[in-house]
């Protein structure tokens, strides 16, 4: 069972959710490492150097694993081999076109054996309240038999520890605010570009935390159109 001040491994893809995640995780624990994910999406290759560079100002272990075979046999336009994002809110149903197949099943195996190997016993997973809506490895029911099944298959009993799950990404962004984490090295846009495009569903997504939290965006958007309205708002 995972211990308080037990090393964890944090899954750091390069976002706003799993950076913040890497400095909350910091305060309460020491980390063994961090590992970032290349599986062919759109924007890997612009976030992850981005991973790397927070983990570098914190002077952490960061390893990126390669899974080629998603973007080669995995249907989604989220990946380079997909179709192109769509625009709109982050809970709007063509986001779904956008869901990589079982990916956090994937990415938590792995992460599990890889946290094992640096002797942690603890797994921190950025997943939160607003991802619900379109992924379904991100639920409560999926969260909970992953975790169970992580703690039975690995010999230090690994916990899968979500701090952000009852937060919604404004929550976390002002959680960010208050650990000082530089937001602009941090990546959003599934697109992929130069720029973040801003009207994607994570662009649309970051322009909303930022606002709802008060937290300044420090983001240079392509777009800077009215956001849209999340379904179901009146």
């Amino acid at each position: 069972m995972s211990t308080p001040g037990a090393p964890v491994v944090v899954l750091l893809s390069g976002g706003m959710d799993s950076v913040t995640a890497l400095y909350d995780s910091r305060q309460q624990r020491e980390i063994a490492g961090a590992v970032s994910f290349h599986y062919g999406s759109k924007h890997n290759d612009r976030e992850i150097p981005f991973a790397a560079w927070h983990a570098r100002q914190l002077g952490i272990r960061h390893d990126v694993i390669r899974l080629d075979f998603i973007n080669a046999f995995f249907k989604s336009d989220l990946l380079q081999s997909g179709g192109e994002i769509p625009k709109g809110h982050y809970e709007e149903e063509s986001m779904k076109k956008t869901v990589v197949p079982f990916r956090n099943g994937i990415m938590l195996s792995i992460a599990a054996g890889y946290a094992e190997s640096l002797e942690a016993d603890g797994l921190v997973i950025a997943a939160h309240a607003g991802d619900h809506a379109i992924y379904p490895d991100c639920r409560e029911s999926f969260m909970q038999a992953m975790g169970h099944a992580i703690r039975m298959g690995t010999y230090a009993g690994i916990e899968l520890l979500r701090p952000f799950i009852a937060m919604t990404k404004d929550a976390i962004a002002a959680r960010g605010r208050e650990l000082g984490v530089d937001y602009t090295q941090t990546w959003s846009c599934y697109v992929g570009g130069e720029t973040h495009c801003g009207e994607c569903g994570t662009c649309v997504e970051r322009r909303e935390a930022f606002l709802l939290s008060g937290v300044p965006d420090p983001t240079t958007y392509l777009s800077a159109s009215p956001l849209p309205r999340k379904p179901g708002a009146i």
